[in-house]
C-alpha cells in the first residue's frame, strides 16, 4: 500500500487523501454502506478503481445510496449483513468465506448511536451488542480472506471517553442505562478490538487500527433528536472556549471519512497499527481530568493491551466462538491471487 509523503488534517476530504492513488485490482470491504460515511467511504474507494464490497441491513436503500453516490452497481457488490443478529453476521461471513474474495482492507464502518434501551437478537445491550460483538465476529471470521499487507480500521468515537468498557456488567443487568455510557463502552470496546487484533494477527502480515471520523451529521445521531444533538454540539463549544480553541464546525462527510481512508490506505502501518487515530493523524494519549469532545485525544484505557486481551476472552466466552490465529493462516494460504 502507498505511504505517506503529504500532511492531512481535519480539513482533509477523501479525494484529497486519495490524490495521486490507483486502487485497481484493490478490494475493500465496508460495512453499513446504505447511508453516510459507508456510502462516501464506498464512492471514494470506487472513483479510486477499487472493487468494493458492502454491507448492509437493506440491501434496496444500499443500492440506492451507492446509486445517488455515482457508484457504478459493477464497482460494489453487497451482502446482506444485520450486526445486531449474529445469525446474520455468520451467514454473511460464511458467503464471503465461500466465494473467497481476497480483501486487501475492512474497513468496520456501520454502527448505532445513543438509541433507548433495547438488546440485540442474541439478547446483547444494542449498542455493545451492534458496534462491538457484531464486529468481533464478522471480522474474525473472515480474517482468512485478508492479505499479507492489509489493514483493519475500525470506526471508533470521541465518545470513548464516556466510558471504559465494564466486562462484569456489559449489558447493564446491575447498573442503569445511560444512552452515552453505553455509546462510550461500545467505542472503547471498538478501539480495544483494533489493539488486539494488531497484536494477534501481525504475524499474518494484517494491521489494525481504530479512527475517529469526527462530528458529522448523519443517520448515526437518528437517536438523538435535534435538541440533544444541538445540546451536545453547545457543550463541545464550551470545552473548546474553556480551552481557548476556535468553536467546532460539522464536518462534511468527505472529511469524515478521510481519516478511514488514510489510515486503511496511505498512512504507514507501523505508525497507526493499534493505535487511535483522529483528523488524519495518529492521536495523542490524553490523561488529564478534563478534555473538550472537540479536541483531539485518547484516554488511556482504550489502548491498554491488558485490557484489550482480557475483553478478546470475555467476548469469545459470550458468542461461544474461539477464533483461533492457525485457522485464519490456513485460509489466508488457500487464498487465490487475485
Amino acid at each position: 500500500m502507498p505511504t505517506q509523503t503529504k500532511t492531512f488534517d481535519r480539513t482533509s476530504t477523501t479525494d484529497e487523501v486519495l490524490a495521486g492513488i490507483d486502487l485497481t485490482g484493490k478490494r475493500v470491504l465496508v460495512t453499513g454502506v446504505s447511508a453516510g460515511l459507508g456510502v462516501e467511504t464506498a464512492r471514494a474507494l470506487a472513483s479510486h478503481g477499487a472493487q468494493v464490497i458492502g454491507t448492509a441491513r437493506d440491501l434496496a436503500k444500499a443500492a440506492r445510496a451507492l446509486a445517488a453516490a455515482g457508484v457504478a452497481s459493477n464497482a460494489a457488490e453487497l451482502v446482506e449483513m444485520d450486526l445486531a443478529n449474529l445469525a446474520s453476521v455468520r451467514r454473511a461471513a460464511d458467503q464471503l468465506n465461500a466465494a473467497k474474495p481476497v480483501l486487501d482492507l475492512v474497513i468496520a464502518n456501520a454502527g448505532v448511536m445513543a438509541p433507548p434501551f433495547g438488546r440485540t437478537a442474541d439478547g446483547f445491550e444494542t449498542q455493545f451488542g451492534t458496534n462491538h460483538i457484531g464486529h468481533f465476529v464478522f471480522v474474525n471470521r473472515i480474517a482468512g480472506l485478508m492479505r499479507p499487507g492489509s489493514r483493519l480500521v475500525m470506526l471508533a468515537s470521541s465518545g470513548h471517553r464516556f466510558s471504559d468498557v465494564d466486562l462484569t456488567d456489559p449489558g447493564f443487568e446491575t447498573t442503569v442505562y445511560e444512552p452515552f455510557i453505553g455509546y462510550g463502552r461500545s467505542k472503547t470496546a471498538n478501539i480495544l478490538f483494533a489493539v488486539e487484533f494488531d497484536r494477534r494477527y501481525r504475524a499474518l502480515g494484517l494491521r489494525a487500527t481504530a479512527v475517529h471520523p469526527g462530528g458529522i451529521r448523519t443517520e448515526l445521531s437518528r437517536h438523538m433528536g435535534d435538541e440533544k444533538l444541538q445540546g451536545l454540539f453547545d457543550q463541545i463549544n464550551v470545552d473548546l472556549a474553556r480551552e481557548g480553541k476556535p468553536p467546532m464546525e460539522w464536518k462534511t462527510p468527505q472529511q469524515g471519512a478521510a481519516t478511514s481512508l488514510w489510515a486503511g490506505l496511505v498512512a504507514d502501518a507501523d505508525a497507526v497499527g493499534g493505535r487511535y487515530c483522529e483528523d488524519c493523524q495518529v492521536s495523542p494519549v490524553v490523561t488529564s481530568a478534563s478534555i473538550g469532545f472537540g479536541s483531539p485525544g485518547v484516554r488511556p484505557y482504550a489502548l491498554d493491551p491488558a485490557t484489550a486481551k482480557a475483553l478478546w476472552a470475555r467476548t469469545e466466552e459470550w458468542v461461544g466462538e474461539s477464533f483461533d490465529l492457525r485457522s485464519a493462516a490456513t485460509a489466508q494460504r488457500k487464498l487465490p491471487d487475485a
